[in-house]
């Protein structure tokens, strides 16, 4: 097994990244009603049976009920520390950012602790003074930056670090293996252009209304389509002008067209969630990023799902060697208006540390700590999927972020969304959205 080789390459290319890719869209925005302890209640709460006082840290999170990558990490806090009960403040992906926003617009002591969905926002966090910044905690406790092989240092806005590494994620091709062999077609391998893809993509779809078997999945996201536009590292998605996203956008188009993908209108409009449409069989394909793997994992464990699947590098460009993708890296920080910031140190450190990282590999999460011993552990999961090439498929030689660490990020992150639903409904030509693209970029950007 080339673990070492992979870990390697892993961690080589672990030193840039920073970015965060969204992690999907789940039940709708809430709080539960713990999640809503006072202020003047929350700093200390009296245990059951009354033997002693808990101190309480409150988290956001976002579709905790999809994933396991934070409860792991929560429960093996309050499992070492039995003094300190945890709170979360869970929220739809899609709707996690604008929450969180009203929230520390707000200026309450909830939340203390933030997982970071993307860098636009820790940047926009940072600015408005709303994270806490770390360089003090880390001086005093001599804290090792070296342990992220780069990472943290790339997550430094203006020379002060807001966040530490918790996980990293990249793109990968997930496939059912059971609906390929029903097929007849061979397995989509770790060396596959993008034609050859859309050629296995129309190949793979099968059947009708509702016993259609679609030859891939393309979740409503712009970065379905503007990530392959930017995997090459030649561009990213701040330009000046967009015409290179033109042939990503006729592919997408054409495979919706062609009916090997579900239409964009009928995902939006039923909010369907891209983990449902794969677990129930309803596409052979999907690119998605490696968090997909703690989810199918957890999906086989819990008897949700029983077909077998398999996992490959990403598709490259046919002037690309394999082994480019895509990728981001999910910090967590502290709230500037937190009441116990020393406590949340304390789990910042925890939640971004090697022993983290090992609970989490177990998970089938890739942290922002590589570790051979995290590889192994994913790759030795009960539900991983056998075989070398399910290995090598997690390795990859080049790393492109999915969004460059731009202070306007999100502002123009939104254009690239609603230029990319104009497109994909047909309200806009292809040539028409990239002109769009270039005036309003320009227009935020001033140029």
């Amino acid at each position: 097994m080339r673990l070492k080789r992979i870990l390697a390459i892993t961690l080589a290319a672990g030193m840039a990244m920073t970015s965060l890719t969204a992690c999907g869209g789940g039940k709708t925005a809430e709080t539960t009603a713990a999640d809503q302890t006072t202020a003047a209640g929350k700093a200390e709460e009296t245990t059951a049976g009354g033997s002693g006082e808990k101190k309480v840290l409150s988290v956001t999170t976002w579709d905790n009920d999809t994933s396991p990558q934070f409860q792991a990490v929560i429960d093996a806090y309050m499992e070492a520390n039995p003094d300190v009960e945890i709170k979360i403040i869970d929220t739809s992906a899609d709707e996690y950012n604008n929450s969180l926003g009203i929230s520390l617009s707000a200026a309450q002591p909830d939340p203390d602790i933030i997982w970071v969905k993307d860098m636009g926002s820790m940047l926009q966090m940072a600015d408005k003074k709303q994270l806490l910044p770390l360089e003090d905690f880390m001086k005093a406790d001599n804290f090792d930056l070296s342990v992220y092989n780069g990472a943290a240092e790339q997550l430094q806005y203006n020379g002060v670090t807001y966040g530490l590494p918790y996980r990293s994620d990249w793109y990968v091709l997930y496939y059912n293996k059971d609906l390929f062999d029903a097929a007849g077609v061979e397995y989509p391998s770790n060396d596959m252009t993008w034609e050859e893809y859309y050629e296995l993509a129309a190949k793979m779809t099968s059947g009708e209304g509702s016993a259609k078997v679609y030859g891939t999945h393309n979740h409503t996201w712009q970065a379905l389509v503007t990530n392959w536009a930017v995997q090459d590292g030649k561009h990213t998605v701040v330009e000046k002008d967009y015409s290179f996203v033109k042939p990503w956008y006729e592919a997408a188009v054409k495979l919706q067209d062609d009916g090997a993908i579900q239409d964009y209108s009928t995902l939006k409009t039923a909010n369907i969630h891209y983990s449902s449409v794969f677990k129930n069989q309803q596409a052979a394909m999907m690119p998605m990023g490696t968090w997909f793997i703690a989810t199918m994992i957890q999906s086989r464990a819990a008897d949700e799902t029983s077909f077998n699947w398999g996992v490959a590098r990403i598709p490259h460009s046919a002037d690309t060697e394999a082994g480019y993708t895509v990728g981001a890296l999910t910090p967590i920080g502290i709230s500037a208006y937190t009441d116990e910031p020393e406590l949340s140190w304390d789990f910042v450190k925890f939640a971004s540390s090697e022993e983290a990282a090992n609970i989490l590999a177990q998970q089938g999460v890739f942290t922002g700590i590589q570790t051979e011993e995290s590889l192994k552990t994913i790759a030795s999961a009960e539900f991983f999927p056998e075989g070398e090439e399910n290995v090598e498929a997690l390795s990859y030689t080049h790393y492109s972020f999915d969004r460059p660490l731009d202070p306007q990020i999100e502002e123009i992150r939104k254009v690239l969304d609603e230029v990319h639903e104009m497109i994909m409904i047909k309200q806009y030509s292809i040539d028409d959205g990239i002109k769009e693209l270039n005036e309003r970029v320009a227009e935020i950007k001033g140029w």
